[in-house]
């Protein structure tokens, strides 16, 4: 069965917004950075379950998300949006998750993101391999 989820590339000042996953062994990439978003729950359109999902998880939904890119394979369906960040970050809620950071272009590249809450360096969720590659094209975009 495939599963289709909506995600968020939200920037600030060149830097995006990452959240750091709760270490939950059922979920998918447990302890590891992601995009804030997530399942699209029955009868919802991608942009419907993204702005639920952020709402949900940091307290808060830009007005404009634009589509990026959507990939698919035989396991999934992953639509990513972008959007700007235009409160600071200390005015979000992390509701879920264990952190959440602005990170730039490069250290996401690195493919490992420091954690303040955890004191400690934790890596890229692989799946997000398909957005490292695309980095570019957003990031000129801006």
């Amino acid at each position: 069965m495939t599963v289709e989820v909506a995600l968020a590339m939200l920037q600030q000042e060149g830097r995006w917004l990452l959240q750091l996953r709760d270490e939950t062994p059922r979920i998918v990439a447990p302890g590891c950075w992601g995009l804030f978003g997530g399942h699209l729950e029955p009868g919802e359109t991608a942009l419907i379950a993204l702005r639920r999902e952020l709402n949900e998880e940091i307290g808060w939904c830009p007005d404009q998300l634009m589509t990026w890119f959507r990939h698919q394979d035989e396991q999934r369906i992953v639509n990513v949006f972008t959007g700007i960040l235009s409160v600071p970050l200390q005015q979000l809620q992390l509701l879920e998750g264990q952190d959440m950071t602005l990170a730039s272009p490069a250290e996401i590249r690195s493919g490992r993101i420091w954690s303040r809450k955890l004191n400690q360096e934790r890596p890229l969720a692989s799946a997000l391999s398909m957005l490292v590659e695309r980095l570019d094209e957003i990031t000129q975009a801006d």
